[in-house]
């Protein structure tokens, strides 16, 4: 495939950061979330853009981070930079960072109580549940059959959060209703890795609401991807993984021309 205008002008920056969402822009979004992976198309092209000069790939995700090293199977030696929690988490990690541990008590008692009433409410639509989160939890409606169901859930518990806890971050998604007493998102994570590795231009690429933050926060010279439909603040839109993976494989290409 040809390069849009904007990519390939974007191919030729000096210092490239590829900030990436992983569900649903590299792995097919599946029902056992645990069991997400990076389709093959999609993993070579993270493999060819990190041998690419001058060029870091993160990985920018709602997901724990925890999670995220699982599904991304990422180990300590890998090059590929983390933010996990929409931002709240990173790896590496800096003397910056916070961790729930650090939390006070009571904020971690509330947040283990609703997650608790909430796994009470989900339990009765058939097919929902309850995703424990660093900072919060998130309810699952994707196996819900029943989409009247599926509503009464999400109402149930957006009623519960919004008299025991008003101030937690919402974030709606894909058949995903999330909250987390931490605020961070993923534009916050962009311009920190920005910063961090001394980007002078940005590619974000996802595909839910809740990566629109980041695709809003880029900067001229930088190019947003949105993978899928929907409104979006995004300049170049591809209609799936595979058409993402051809992308970034043909930023790799260019980028290589740069060794030349």
């Amino acid at each position: 495939m040809s390069l849009a205008p904007a990519v390939a002008a974007l191919a030729r920056t000096e210092r490239l950061l590829v900030a990436l969402d992983f569900d649903g822009t590299l792995a097919p979004l599946i029902d056992e979330p645990m069991a997400a992976r990076m389709s093959a198309d999609a993993r070579a092209a993270v493999d060819a853009l990190v041998r690419a000069p001058a060029t870091t790939v993160a990985l920018v995700s709602g997901r724990t981070l925890h999670d995220l090293r699982i599904i991304a199977e990422h180990d300590d030696a890998s090059p590929v930079l983390l933010a996990g929690s929409h931002g709240a988490e990173h790896w590496p990690a800096s003397d910056d960072d916070r961790d729930a541990d650090g939390a006070d008590a009571a904020l971690l008692a509330l947040r283990d109580d609703l997650r608790r009433r909430a796994e009470a409410l989900a339990a009765q639509a058939e097919g929902a549940w309850i995703e424990p989160k660093q900072f919060g939890f998130a309810l699952h409606t994707r196996l819900v059959a029943d989409p009247a169901h599926a509503a009464r859930a999400h109402d149930a518990i957006a009623g519960l959060m919004a008299v025991e806890a008003p101030d937690w971050r919402r974030r709606d998604g894909h058949d995903i209703l999330e909250y987390a007493f931490r605020t961070e998102g993923k534009d916050g994570a962009v311009a920190r890795l920005r910063e961090r590795t001394g980007a002078t231009a940005v590619l974000f690429a996802g595909d839910d609401v809740t990566d629109e933050d980041a695709l809003r926060s880029l900067e001229p010279g930088d190019v947003g991807v949105r993978v899928g439909g929907g409104a979006t603040a995004a300049t170049v839109r591809v209609d799936g993984i595979p058409e993402l993976a051809a992308l970034l494989s043909g930023l790799a290409r260019e980028r290589d021309t740069l060794r030349e």
